[in-house]
């Protein structure tokens, strides 16, 4: 990390791809779809990422394998970021009603995966036994 980043906090996206396991491509595409861009440029222009703007990359992770949409993502960053505001009222039972149809979705999405795992565990398991016993399954 250069003088400049460290002095200011600030990763280059190569420092952030390594630590997400994310492609650079991918960062900048989440730029580019204004999911995540990086809060300042350096003096030769690279992009500098925060430490919040790495979580934001987190959360957009964690959300993908759940197959939400980029605007079902924006949304729950926008709701994120509204929150860190510590608003009141109305303005904060609003957010909290936003996040829990957020929620909603993602617990109805991890529980359509470990279905679907399921029927891949039971599948895998049926190929051991063809393995174990020659080929043919043994007759139930």
């Amino acid at each position: 990390m250069g003088t400049e980043q460290r002095a200011t906090g600030h990763s280059q996206i190569g420092e952030v791809a390594a630590r997400t396991g994310l492609s650079l491509r991918t960062i900048r595409y989440y730029e580019e779809v204004g999911l995540v861009p990086p809060s300042a440029r350096s003096t030769g222009g690279f992009r500098l990422y925060a430490e919040s703007d790495v979580a934001r990359l987190e959360l957009v992770m964690q959300m993908k394998p759940l197959d939400f949409s980029l605007d079902d993502m924006r949304d729950l960053l926008e709701v994120v970021d509204a929150l860190e505001q510590h608003p009141a009222g109305a303005e904060r039972a609003g957010l909290l009603e936003r996040l829990a149809v957020i929620h909603a979705a993602a617990e109805e999405r991890v529980a359509t995966l470990r279905r679907r795992l399921g029927v891949a565990e039971a599948f895998a398991a049926g190929l051991g036994e063809r393995l174990d016993s020659g080929g043919p399954l043994p007759p139930t």
